[in-house]
């Protein structure tokens, strides 16, 4: 029995959630606005405003030395509460008080070969927890179908974080929200539109079974649904004010908040008086939308936070420690009136850097957890090693239409069909990328279709113009002769909380007309941009890269990391909008509209000396591909 672990089959989660009640207006949730730091903060509580639930703040030292999952690996009883009347409800590990001192980070965001590095930054600050979303659509990425391995070997990292001595809280879902897409739920579940995510709907409730089923046996022997063998504490988490309505009987609720205020607790302790308080996320920054301003928050107003925490003795997990990337295609988004996806970057200014660099947070953490704790902290860890390689300037391209004999058959439909509905990966469709939709046509007129989130649309290789929501209508010029319409649709990211995560469905989601006459008879190619691909691609025709090229192509070149690689950053302030592959592997998205300036590539990724870099770049060609040793958020 390696670790704690909270398994919140996290019921609350089955109805709508917004991540930040506060901001509720008309019915929509709006995104809280985090201060950056050149704005004064808020005035925060004094400790008279936590008096009513917190009688007698502690000026005790804490030593959990002799409460480590090593040195208790043979333990009986797992976490517990306690409430004997007097002073404050607490929690107990091995019949001894204990306050968990919890960060997040998700393994999934880590390259597997840093995941040791953060935790070890973890422990060095003085935290003992480390708490970790489970992705369910990474882990059954077709149904029935699951993955475990490299990035995602799971009980790798639990077993790791206990051999540091970290005690885990493990968040299973089955949704997860995280800014990923679809909050972690597998879009496979969207080709039926009877079923109703997040609900007790049948087919729901049936597939989230199957995935238990196959989870939770991987967990139970590190000992973290009681039906299923697990016996460590359940809780469910929500907002301060949604813990009402997402309150269930004999599992420990938690709140989520990003400040402190008079009635923070309210509304908790009408449910749950003679239990420890648990703060689930607290979340000492925000996540960034492309088209957005990048957020930073006061590293002492965190501070000042946790020290309440620990005052008066209350349970916290701060989200996020360490954020991490959204690398590949893992981003969510939020629809306030307008479909924005999150950015690749999950840095969320965070405690640690999305590349592990210490922060301002991280060393006032620290100072503040040391003056509680009555041994010494462990010794930090030594930085990650950065460099900034020559440019990169790509010799070879490869226009996206002679790269289409590489992909797999095409799917031939008289009706466009929509990514999630393709009859491709074993029946469960695609999740992820681009699709493009191909009709020889011969007349022109007022064309229309329904397309999610953004469409190029293109006569053979020319662009003619751009389809979203909220533009559904494009006229196409007279023709001559027939020629060929081509419609690349992105999938950006599906929205990861509310009622909107039912009807996320990418590509074209209905029919295709001109002029009101509907067409049929349409090819449909998948871009999903898997390793295999550019495999393939290596074969393909390459030509010369000519002074400027407009519309979607593939750039090829070499970067030279010499015999050590080590982290770094890729710049393209030159290009305009697309992905970037090293050896094969997706690092994610770039678009010139910002916030997001640089991409971050980890060392490990690289191999000794020569490396493939390929951009698809879905706009117009740039020039050279620069690296930093600092990242542009």
């Amino acid at each position: 029995m390696v670790g704690i672990f909270f398994l919140p089959f996290i019921l609350s989660g089955f109805g709508p959630r917004f991540k930040q009640e506060e901001n509720l207006v008309f019915g929509k949730a709006h995104p809280p606005q985090p201060r950056v730091s050149a704005v004064p903060p808020r005035p925060l509580p004094s400790p008279l405003s936590l008096s009513t639930f917190f009688p007698s703040p502690t000026s005790s030292r804490f030593n959990w030395s002799h409460l480590t999952p090593l040195e208790l690996k043979n333990r009986s009883v797992g976490l517990g509460t306690e409430s004997t009347g007097q002073g404050n409800p607490h929690f107990t590990l091995e019949g001894q008080k204990f306050l968990i001192f919890g960060g997040s980070i998700h393994y999934f965001r880590v390259p597997r070969e840093y995941w040791r590095d953060r935790l070890l930054k973890l422990k060095a600050c003085g935290f003992n927890t480390v708490t970790t979303y489970v992705p369910w659509n990474l882990h059954e990425p077709e149904r029935g179908r699951f993955d475990f391995s490299g990035n995602l070997d799971l009980e790798a990292f639990v077993l790791m974080a206990s051999e540091i001595g970290l005690w885990v809280i493990l968040r299973p879902g089955p949704y997860i929200c995280s800014e990923i897409d679809l909050g972690g739920l597998p879009s496979w579940l969207l080709q039926d539109p009877r079923l109703l995510l997040r609900t007790t709907n049948k087919g729901f409730i049936e597939a989230v079974e199957k995935y238990f089923d196959h989870l939770i046996p991987r967990v139970i022997p590190l000992q973290a649904l009681l039906r299923r063998g697990i016996v460590e504490l359940l809780l469910t988490s929500d907002s301060e004010k949604n813990v009402l309505s997402g309150h269930t009987k004999g599992v420990l609720a938690t709140i989520n908040l990003q400040k402190l205020h008079r009635n923070t607790f309210s509304q908790l302790h009408k449910v749950q008086r003679d239990k420890p308080i648990l703060i689930m996320e607290y979340w000492v920054g925000w996540f960034d939308r492309w088209g957005d301003k990048h957020h930073v928050t006061d590293a002492k107003e965190i501070e000042h936070t946790v020290s309440e925490f620990i005052k008066y003795e209350i349970s916290f997990n701060v989200y996020m420690f360490h954020g991490g990337t959204n690398f590949g295609f893992l981003n969510g988004a939020t629809n306030y009136g307008k479909h924005a996806g999150v950015v690749t970057s999950y840095d969320y200014d965070a405690v640690l850097t999305e590349a592990g660099d210490y922060t301002e947070k991280y060393f006032k953490l620290q100072k503040l957890f040391g003056s509680f704790s009555a041994i010494p902290l462990p010794q930090v860890p030594k930085l990650t090693p950065k460099a900034a390689y020559p440019p990169v300037r790509p010799s070879l391209f490869l226009p996206l239409w002679d790269a289409l004999a590489y992909l797999n058959e095409p799917v031939r439909s008289h009706q466009p069909v929509n990514m999630e509905n393709l009859p491709i990966n074993n029946g469960s469709g695609q999740s992820y990328g681009l699709v493009l939709y191909e009709k020889s046509i011969c007349s022109g007129g007022r064309l229309c279709a329904h397309a999610r989130d953004m469409a190029q649309v293109f006569l053979d290789e020319t662009m003619i113009g751009i389809l979203n929501e909220n533009n559904q209508n494009l006229h196409i010029p007279e023709l001559r002769v027939c020629r060929y319409l081509r419609i690349l649709v992105e999938n950006q990211g599906r929205v990861n909380f509310s009622w909107q995560i039912q009807n996320e469905r990418k590509g074209i989601t209905g029919s295709v007309s001109i002029n009101n006459s509907s067409l049929e008879g349409f090819t449909i190619y998948s871009l999903e941009m898997k390793m295999s691909f550019f495999e393939r691609l290596r074969s393909a025709t390459w030509r010369p890269v000519p002074d400027s090229h407009p519309g979607p192509a593939f750039y090829r070149g070499t970067l030279r990391a010499g015999p050590s690689p080590k982290d770094t950053f890729l710049s393209l302030l030159n290009w305009n909008y697309g992905f970037v592959f090293i050896n094969g592997r997706n690092l994610g998205r770039y678009w010139n509209i910002g916030p997001q300036k640089t991409l971050y590539l980890p060392g490990a990724w690289l191999h000794p000396e020569d490396n493939e870099v390929i951009l698809f770049e879905k706009m117009v060609s740039g020039s050279d591909i620069e690296s930093t040793d600092k990242p542009m958020l």
